[in-house]
């Protein structure tokens, strides 16, 4: 669409002042938008009704990648020509404000008063620039803008800026001139990890004390937990600046700048190192579904309109979030947040992104309270193709600047395409993430009592995907406990978890949720498409909610926090979940069954409450009954010798010891009509699980 206002044209970035990005290889030609076609109709024949529409929307992704390799440095580095920058003996500062009159950098240095000598000069297409001399400004600064337009005036947090700080006394955010030496990276970042483990974690909540953590801090102190734990990916969540804590870090309000809540830039790089060193992959959570809703501190009236970056009217406000919608057909939307994606990965060394709210992004709607059913609601005048498109180059941006890079979507939706590469006509996703299988958690506890919970449901549920395109499973994340919700293992024990963890308690309660709770994450581990995620303490039974400092609880830390010492307590069931789950990950790492595309279903039997399937090597063997065992359970497998390798009944996980460890069984012949077929005969306690490998 042509836009008013000039918001539609591209800064003209002289090349003298990218010279760097000369060495960085270009967004390579993908794939013509017939060939894309006959790949995604090829995987998907359902698709073909949408033939047409799909050819559409890879002809405008190939029309915006045409732009995109002839105006890269525009597109993909405007954070090194827009914000400040020091080069030479003068400071250069620019920002991209077309409905402004005049605009001034104000700061410690005039008063925070605007001055003629301040005011930057309009140059072209919105931009205005202004140069000044090396003492003008030092380290540790603070200044924002101040800017006039027709009918109104306001001050404004620079949209490039790298460094927001927030006075500790007045709450007042302001950016500041940041210029320390150089970061001197000690490692190289690892491979992308098979399998893909991921440990979610939030800077700022994981410390036992009731306050604000610090890069340092996790570093220090969670970082070697993780290592120990087993999981090879580290996702950080809340990264991105944010003026209020309680939002998690969702909205956004400068998009490169690194909270200094948890600390400086540089404590950020000295993580991300660390996790390096450590031979951990490291993803971020970015987040441009929506941006906050702030005048000063975001994007929302910045020149003083309300659609620079957002939809105009109603559809530029997520009602539901109280936040700003991006209008992803705007070239100024592209060349922010393609920069964006680049400015992480190039200064930060992040390894890939988690894109948050991927459904919100998709529909006009936003998919609330939407079921889909059908693959009408895919294509439909609710879809923002414009988002698609950004998807898609945002994906090719990140690929070719880190071609090890992996991207993950956030989607609820079922989108085709969006986990398949582009020359299969997809919008070039590595993974995305099996959010379904959470919520189904929730509400297969809600719904049923534990002697109903239907088995061929359950199958389904967990193995329902597309098979040409890679998932992320996870049995819980931040999403499912936070704001007064529950974790899983507080769901089903409640109060119960307040005097019944001991090891000596036999409290049926604790016992229950304690049994289920490892169930439920390995089941779920064990049918995963190709990943699987864990939020940080949830590994151990973390209980209660999240629920950052706010008025309702009177600005508390007693639920932003995670209570470790609850893990490190041999005396308490904690322990032994922490080590069941890391026996689990090791499992998963080193007989790498996630290899094996899709589990193989062998029984499944709901009056029993039974579920066997194989994955790989692996016999995985689920009974979900209350109250029966049974004793020489017969299933049909493949013929040999399988031991026992994996019992969450294990005394050593809080479990009733009711097996015997390591023990080998044999499949026996059995004539069945008139063939042959060879089956287990195992004991199957109640609410175990077992995992069983091929002998050689």
């Amino acid at each position: 669409p042509n836009h008013s206002g000039g918001q539609n044209r591209m800064a003209k970035i002289p090349h003298a002042q990218t010279r760097r990005s000369r060495a960085r290889p270009a967004p390579t030609e993908g794939p013509g938008p017939a060939a894309q076609l006959a790949g995604l109709l090829a995987s998907d024949p359902y698709l073909r009704p949408y033939a047409d529409r799909l050819k559409n929307l890879f002809s405008r992704i190939a029309a915006r990648e045409k732009i995109l390799r002839r105006e890269r440095t525009a597109l993909t580095l405007a954070h090194d020509f827009f914000g400040l920058h020091k080069k030479g003996n003068e400071w250069i500062f620019r920002e991209w404000a077309p409905h402004a009159a005049a605009v001034y950098l104000i700061g410690d240095r005039t008063n925070w008063k605007p001055h003629s000598a301040w005011a930057l000069a309009p140059t072209a297409d919105g931009v205005w620039e202004i140069r000044l001399p090396a003492e003008s400004l030092a380290h540790g600064d603070l200044y924002r803008l101040f800017l006039e337009w027709p009918g109104g005036s306001g001050d404004r947090i620079p949209a490039y800026a790298r460094r927001i700080v927030q006075d500790p006394v007045s709450r007042i955010f302001n950016a500041q001139v940041w210029t320390p030496s150089a970061y001197v990276w000690r490692y190289a970042a690892p491979p992308p990890p098979a399998p893909l483990l991921i440990y979610e974690a939030h800077i700022g909540m994981a410390q036992e004390e009731g306050r604000i953590g610090t890069y340092r801090e996790f570093a220090e102190r969670i970082l070697p937990r993780i290592v120990r734990s087993g999981y090879n990916a580290l996702q950080l969540m809340g990264i991105q600046e944010h003026p209020y804590y309680a939002s998690f870090g969702y909205h956004v309000s400068s998009f490169f700048a690194a909270s200094s809540r948890f600390g400086t830039p540089e404590e950020l790089k000295e993580l991300i190192d660390a996790a390096h060193g450590a031979r951990l992959f490291v993803i971020m959570d970015l987040i441009h579904s929506h941006a906050v809703g702030n005048d000063v501190e975001g994007l929302s009236r910045f020149d003083g309109t309300s659609d620079l970056y957002f939809h105009a009217g109603r559809r530029g406000f997520h009602e539901a979030w109280g936040s700003r919608c991006f209008d992803y057909g705007k070239a100024g939307v592209l060349r922010f947040l393609l920069s964006n994606c680049r400015f992480w990965l190039s200064e930060y060394h992040i390894d890939g992104f988690r894109f948050d709210g991927i459904t919100s992004m998709l529909y006009r709607d936003h998919g609330l309270g939407k079921t889909f059913t059908s693959y009408d609601d895919y294509f439909n005048a609710n879809v923002d193709e414009d988002a698609l498109v950004y998807l898609a180059l945002a994906n090719r941006v990140v690929h070719s600047v880190r071609p090890r890079a992996l991207t993950l979507a956030e989607d609820v939706s079922g989108m085709p395409a969006l986990a398949l590469p582009a020359a299969k006509g997809g919008i070039g996703f590595d993974c995305r993430l099996a959010m379904g299988i959470a919520d189904f958690w929730i509400r297969l506890m809600s719904d049923f009592r534990d002697e109903d919970w239907p088995m061929e449901r359950l199958w389904y549920e967990l193995t329902n995907r597309r098979s040409d395109e890679k998932t992320v499973s996870y049995a819980e994340s931040h999403d499912q406990a936070l704001v007064g919700d529950k974790t899983l293992i507080f769901r089903m024990a409640d109060a119960a978890m307040y005097g019944h963890m001991s090891l000596c308690d036999p409290d049926p309660i604790t016992g229950r949720a304690v049994a289920l709770h490892k169930m439920i994450r390995l089941i779920t581990l064990a049918t995963a498409g190709h990943g699987y995620q864990n939020f940080m303490g949830n590994e151990f039974g973390h209980p209660e909610w999240i629920d950052f400092p706010r008025e309702g609880n009177g600005w508390s830390y007693a639920y932003a926090r995670r209570q470790w010492h609850l893990a490190d307590d041999p005396d308490l069931k904690y322990a032994l979940l922490g080590r069941f789950d890391r026996d689990m990950i090791a499992l998963a790492r080193r007989s790498n069954f996630l290899a094996d595309p899709r589990p193989r279903l062998l029984h499944e039997r709901d009056d029993h409450k039974v579920l066997v399937f194989q994955r790989g090597r692996l016999i995985f063997s689920f009974n979900f009954h209350p109250t029966a065992s049974y004793p020489d359970y017969a299933v049909a497998t493949p013929p040999g010798a399988w031991r026992m390798i994996l019992d969450s009944d294990d005394a050593a996980y809080g479990g009733h010891a009711r097996l015997f460890a390591g023990q080998v069984h044999c499949t026996l012949p059995v004539l069945a009509g008139q063939t042959v077929r060879h089956e287990l005969r195992l004991y199957l306690p109640t609410r175990t699980a077992l995992v069983l490998e091929l002998q050689s």
